[in-house]
């Protein structure tokens, strides 16, 4: 429904009471994915301190480290459709309450673990609760504002993202200098008790008037392939080798189940999802440019921090205030992404996004132990003024091509392909790195005790390790390993930038180009369905 400009039309849906207060609707529905998403990050800056021996950690090793990271992601991104799903069959405001609730239980219960089981337990019962909390704030959203106001709200949305990203090493470094490890958690706490309050007086209620039949087959499917689509990738990363029986039997399992379940979706007679929208070219290259441009983020954001930390000898602290620059573009330019897709459309402001990501990811080619702090900061602003150009119209054309009664699903599938994409990046370029890393420290580890060379040569950090226990010997193994990581780095980052590049394409090609001002008379039909999508109006 295409609403003129300065006027309601007067077969609105949204009630006038619901439509006064939007604007701190939409602040509550920030707050509450803030949380989740800066969840998904701050864990990583704490990872030194819970493997200190108890009382300062858990003790805890590196696979225990790393299921308590992944353990969030995988049950995250396997139940994101099916949350999405949900909230449209039982109403979008249940869903948020539930998992809310359930991500503040298992935020309290994770800063009192006592050991590194207990943590990844209550991190997997964390990410159950996340995963119907973010596509339903996108989905009450898109039912809480008209049409013409979606593409600034989804802009104030996806920049909460970006902020959540960007702040969460901040948080997290800010925490651990003053306080325990299990404050990171701690802190979600009374966030989640304010957001509840505030849900239950502020948010309306909104479901499917006719979701028809359930569909068990499809949602078992949609769990079943992701989970294993997702832990193949995580387990690939953790062991930087993608040819693993392990790794390959999950990931091309997960793959023919999502298969069967596009096959039983498009032979369905109730589909849990229209299959057919990902035949319209616009909303397929937004879902491709999402996944894309969280590849290369995540990709960017994962090889940027050992840069920070382990070559400059940052702190945690100073590294996350290193990406203030990225979640102040987030911010600024976010929200007025659409006045550039009104005035140039969606393919010109998404391509030229994607270029000034692929250009901040391809510098970091050039970087060295000695690099400016201004050069960073000015590169973390071009990427996130890209990402913040790219990010809004992008969702705009997801969520604007389904009916507004299909927001959650709209909104699942949105976000499960940026979960899947970032965790791709991780995985993925975390492999190359880890792969180039090993192939150049080697020749490096003639000094190290042989029983420790395996070890030594992981990461950079478990080089570091050993050289500070070698004492003064192992000086010239901390200039080896920083000078292999450097090259490590610059692979990975041309690999990133070539993902980068490969979004531009998809939406230069597929993106539809500037919105007619005044569509025809047949303007409200199927024809004009990419063009509306791609974010017109005011």
């Amino acid at each position: 429904m295409s609403i003129p400009s300065g006027a309601r039309a007067a077969e609105s849906q949204i009630p006038e009471a619901v439509h006064r207060r939007r604007w701190a609707i939409l602040v509550v529905l920030m707050f509450s994915l803030l949380i989740v998403v800066l969840d998904n990050s701050i864990l990583n800056v704490a990872v030194k301190t819970i493997a200190s021996p108890a009382p300062t950690g858990l003790g805890a090793t590196q696979s225990e480290l790393e299921w308590a990271i992944n353990a969030y992601t995988l049950v995250f991104a396997g139940l994101l459709f099916t949350a999405g799903l949900l909230g449209d069959r039982i109403g979008r405001k249940k869903v948020l309450l539930f998992g809310i609730l359930l991500f503040g239980v298992g935020s309290a219960l994770a800063a009192m673990s006592g050991s590194p089981a207990q943590l990844i337990t209550w991190r997997a019962l964390m990410g159950f609760g996340a995963a119907f909390v973010m596509p339903a704030t996108l989905a009450v959203l898109m039912n809480v504002f008209e049409r013409d106001e979606q593409p600034r709200a989804i802009g104030i949305w996806a920049g909460s993202v970006g902020v959540a990203i960007a702040i969460g090493p901040i948080t997290g470094g800010l925490l651990l200098e003053h306080f325990w490890w299990g404050s990171i958690f701690l802190v979600n706490v009374p966030v989640v008790i304010v957001a509840l309050i505030a849900m239950m007086l502020l948010v309306p209620d909104s479901r499917d008037p006719s979701p028809g039949r359930t569909d068990p087959l499809g949602v078992a499917l949609s769990i079943v392939g992701l989970v294993l689509l997702v832990y193949g990738i995580i387990r690939g990363g953790q062991l930087a080798d993608f040819t693993e029986p392990v790794v390959l039997l999950s990931s091309l399992g997960g793959l023919l189940v999502l298969a069967g379940f596009v096959w039983h979706e498009k032979h369905s007679t109730h589909p849990a999802i229209d299959i057919s929208y990902f035949k319209e070219p616009s909303f397929a290259a937004a879902v491709a440019a999402i996944a894309l441009v969280f590849f290369a983020l995540m990709g960017v954001t994962f090889f940027s921090a050992f840069y920070m930390q382990s070559v400059r000898g940052w702190s945690a602290l100073q590294a996350g205030l290193m990406l203030l620059p990225l979640a102040a573009t987030q911010i600024i330019f976010a929200p007025r992404a659409r006045l550039f897709v009104d005035r140039f459309g969606a393919r010109a402001t998404c391509t030229v996004g994607m270029l000034l990501v692929a250009v901040g990811l391809a510098a970091f080619a050039l970087f060295d132990g000695t690099t400016p702090v201004w050069v960073l900061c000015l590169l973390f602003f071009v990427q996130g003024t890209g990402m913040a150009h790219v990010m809004t119209p992008v969702t705009v054309s997801v969520m604007q091509a389904l009916p507004r009664e299909k927001a959650g699903s709209g909104s699942a599938v949105n976000n499960t392909f940026r979960q899947v994409g970032g965790a791709l990046g991780v995985a993925v370029l975390g492999s190359v790195l880890s792969t180039v890393y090993r192939g150049d420290i080697e020749g490096h580890l003639g000094a190290v005790p042989a029983g420790a060379r395996a070890a030594a040569g992981e990461s950079i950090e478990a080089t570091l390790g050993i050289a500070e226990k070698m004492g003064p010997a192992g000086a010239p193994l901390v200039a080896s390993a920083n000078e292999a990581f450097l090259k490590a780095m610059h692979v990975t980052a041309v690999g990133s930038a070539t993902i980068a590049l490969v979004g531009a394409l998809v939406v230069a090609l597929f993106l539809p180009g500037k919105p007619r001002a005044e569509p025809g008379p047949g303007g409200s039909g199927e024809g004009d369905r990419s063009v509306r999508a791609a974010g017109a109006g005011r």
